[in-house]
């Protein structure tokens, strides 16, 4: 038996890995978070499936569900909104799997700030803007920011910053960023990225504000950065014909067979 922590997606039911698929299936027992994660991924459990819904749960009431499907021999597929790796509550049921000695895996999913570059048709490190990206959020009621990791301090580096959790609070996100970046920098705003109801909005870090407007939903992204929209920035040396490397030898040509 084991408890298989599946990364089931930003969204998009579609959005799943062939592995988690197949776990899904040969699980009699399925955990989701109802929140997040859309009921179409669960049209992949097994006829029968146990299927719990852990929104309304504790976290001692999920692992006594896990533990009793331990004690039955039954596999359990935990579903969790995006990727595991971030922000996922994962780390907490794990050290309990590991008191319990009950066996686990973890199969990785699409992360929402992929699934949100992908709808804004970005990529968000470009040669000569910024070749990283941070991954961040504001203190919340659940869970408070560590000592130093300020949105300033981020800033500070020209990464582009894919902010989570802070929709709330964007007009506290954009004055603490504004000294840094510029007014003029771009930014964005992405809600419930691959979902049928998507929204992006698009505007400067000075205007963001007013574009976005009172807008209640949490479930969204915000994107601040040189890279988002621009049209000049270096080409990458990874194609240029000068550029050697080990599967292209420098003053190799294409060859392809007569004909193509």
């Amino acid at each position: 038996m084991t408890v298989h922590f599946i990364g089931a997606g930003p969204g998009a039911p579609d959005l799943i890995t062939i592995r988690a698929r197949d776990l899904i299936a040969c699980s009699p027992v399925c955990l989701y978070a109802g929140s997040l994660v859309p009921e179409a991924v669960l049209a992949h459990c097994p006829p029968g499936a146990r299927i719990v819904n852990t929104a309304p749960l504790s976290l001692d009431m999920i692992v006594d569900e896990m533990s009793a499907a331990h004690k039955a021999g039954h596999d359990v597929a935990r579903l969790h909104s995006g990727d595991l790796s971030v922000w996922s509550a994962m780390g907490e049921q794990l050290r309990r799997l590991r008191e319990l000695a009950i066996p686990y895996d973890v199969t990785p999913g699409v992360p929402s700030f992929a699934a949100a570059a992908a709808a804004m048709g970005a990529e968000l490190t470009l040669p000569g803007l910024a070749q990283s990206v941070v991954l961040t959020r504001v203190s919340g009621r659940a869970t408070a920011m560590a000592e130093g990791e300020r949105l300033s301090n981020f800033a500070a580096t020209g990464a582009t910053l894919a902010i989570h959790l802070s929709i709330h609070m964007l007009d506290q996100v954009v004055a603490e960023l504004t000294p840094h970046y510029g007014a003029d920098c771009p930014a964005a705003v992405v809600w419930r990225a691959s979902w049928p109801d998507e929204r992006i909005v698009r505007a400067t870090l000075g205007t963001l504000v007013s574009a976005v407007g009172t807008e209640p939903e949490r479930t969204a992204l915000i994107f601040v950065g040189r890279t988002l929209g621009a049209q000049q920035f270096d080409e990458s040396r990874l194609y240029a014909d000068d550029y050697h490397r080990r599967f292209r030898p420098l003053g190799s040509s294409p060859r392809f067979p007569e004909g193509t």
